[in-house]
């Protein structure tokens, strides 16, 4: 009978291993899919992930407890092949599974989904998705941005670095897509189509236009000419654009004031005769 050369013998168990794990399915969370654990050096608690973790520790009774996982700071890993703990590192030490395809030593990510197309800003200090040549580091905003919004948006000093108006989460390293307004301030994308769906067309910061309201513009034109004030109704309000800031006098009417800078119906009263 031929003898086995164990070298062979073991680079195969490691093969199968690594197959077996592929294939599977059978690691990782809903956040990603990989071949280890974190051991959380705040608090010394497994977790799957650091969004398992920040999700586990926010919902905890005690608000004094409640913290989140600095990303860095975690030096401790748990194979989930063969449960071996170590130092973060690629490759398991022990059976020699790759823990994810793609890896962050600076972040200490793992990922197997490389279809995302992670990449390290040093910049941001975190690692992004989407592909490095398809964004570009925004100095002032604070943050990546997708190459067409070069010399394309309004910027905002570290406008990333805040949380979304909508749903108060914070964007800089949020795992859901942002988007720049016109006004330069940042939201959700899922918030900003939820937020134009309910006919809310004004930043939630600054309370300047968002999207496109030249047909609604249009729209109150033509009510306005259409229905009279009554006489008594009939005088003039002090008005403050909310898209160009300027004031101006114009007369009052109860389906809305447009502003004789920039034609825009964004106004507010802020002074005004009669009723």
């Amino acid at each position: 009978m031929e003898e086995q050369n164990p070298a062979s013998q073991s680079h195969r168990s490691t093969e199968q291993l690594q197959d077996t794990a592929k294939l599977e399915h059978l690691y990782g969370c809903e956040h990603y899919r990989r071949r280890c654990k974190i051991r959380a050096p705040c608090c010394n608690h497994i977790f799957s992930c650091r969004h398992c973790h920040n999700e586990a520790t926010s919902s905890l009774s005690n608000p004094k407890d409640r913290h989140e996982i600095v990303r860095t700071d975690i030096k401790q890993v748990i194979c989930s092949v063969c449960n071996t703990e170590q130092e973060v590192a690629q490759v398991c030490n022990k059976c020699g599974v790759k823990m994810g395809e793609y890896f962050c030593d600076i972040c200490k990510f793992y990922d197997d989904d490389t279809s995302k197309q992670q990449f390290h800003c040093d910049s941001c200090g975190i690692c992004r998705l989407g592909g490095r040549e398809n964004f570009f580091h925004c100095e002032k905003c604070g943050s990546c941005y997708a190459i067409d919004m070069r010399d394309n948006h309004s910027c905002v000093e570290n406008s990333m670095k805040n949380y979304c108006p909508v749903c108060y989460e914070y964007l800089f390293d949020s795992v859901k897509q942002a988007t720049v307004m016109k006004c330069g301030h940042t939201m959700h994308m899922d918030c900003f189509r939820e937020m134009a769906k309910q006919q809310q067309y004004r930043c939630p910061i600054c309370s300047k236009t968002v999207i496109d309201t030249s047909h609604y513009w249009k729209m109150l034109d033509e009510e306005i000419e259409a229905v009279q004030m009554p006489e008594q109704y009939q005088y003039e309000v002090s008005i403050l654009c909310n898209d160009c800031n300027s004031t101006s006098k114009v007369a009052f009417h109860v389906v809305g004031h447009k502003c004789k800078q920039c034609a825009s119906y964004n106004t507010r009263r802020i002074a005004g005769t009669g009723c």
